[in-house]
């Protein structure tokens, strides 16, 4: 038996629309055809070093408040930065972001922080304005999905 991949979702959900979010990329990366790839899901303020040291890539989900990711993913970060530091180089992950009228202050400093960690982005952040349309939750499946089929055992 091969061994299974771990992808960890870290993410701040405090809305319907967050909550939203999440539930299509939890869709997508639990999708039937993924397969060796177990899912584990931790809200930023319960995520531990251990959780990512466990993990071979990650998913983070945030709200853009004040032009910034939330304080419970910054809180994330502060935790789990320097115990990762070495551990985690390399690992792959991926980013989707809430936002009212603007993301860019978000995705830039989660960018900036997973730089400094030397992981590799996978893909360009999925990022929704206002209410998710169809469109906006078809983003979230695909960000799921192609993060998780990217620690699919060849």
């Amino acid at each position: 038996m091969t061994a299974m991949s771990t992808l960890l979702i870290v993410h701040h959900t405090p809305s319907p629309t967050m909550q939203a979010m999440l539930e299509a990329v939890l869709a997508g990366a639990r999708d039937e055809a993924i397969e060796g790839v177990e899912v584990v899901v931790r809200p930023a303020l319960a995520a531990t070093a251990v959780d990512v040291l466990a993990a071979d890539g990650y998913l983070l989900g945030t709200p853009a408040n004040i032009g910034y990711m939330s304080g419970a993913l910054k809180h994330f970060f502060d935790t789990v930065y320097y115990p990762c530091l070495d551990a985690t180089v390399g690992r792959p992950y991926a980013l989707y972001v809430h936002g009212n009228n603007d993301t860019t202050g978000a995705v830039r400093a989660v960018e900036a922080i997973a730089t400094g960690l030397r992981w590799k982005r996978l893909r360009d952040p999925v990022t929704v304005i206002g209410v998710p349309d169809a469109a906006a939750r078809e983003a979230c499946w695909e960000v799921g999905a192609t993060t998780a089929a990217s620690l699919m055992s060849s």
